[in-house]
């Protein structure tokens, strides 16, 4: 395995799984991935294709505050982290049963 493959496999962090992202999902064809802080687009479309063997339209990123919580007295602050809204070819699909 590459040193490139190894980056490609530490892109997707987790799919996101809401109201929104299901509707997304229907209505556009695309998926929603958490991903890491520093990936690209190009790099999402690349692990994308190379986990879940399906063509990848286009990419849209979008950067997410953290919010901020209060833990008793004390205010705090979630991290900020990425999102990435992946477009898929017509007729492509991903299972997320048969993928783990």
């Amino acid at each position: 395995m590459s040193l490139q493959d190894q980056r490609l496999m530490q892109v997707l962090l987790a799919p996101t799984i809401s109201e929104k992202s299901t509707y997304v999902g229907e209505k556009h064809n695309q998926v929603v991935f958490r991903v890491i802080q520093d990936a690209t687009k190009p790099e999402i479309k690349a692990a994308v294709e190379l986990l879940f063997k399906v063509k990848v339209k286009g990419v849209q990123v979008s950067n997410v505050k953290g919010k901020e919580k209060r833990f008793g007295k004390f205010m705090g602050r979630r991290r900020n982290w990425k999102k990435a809204y992946v477009s898929l070819m017509p007729g492509q699909e991903i299972n997320f049963q048969a993928a783990e």
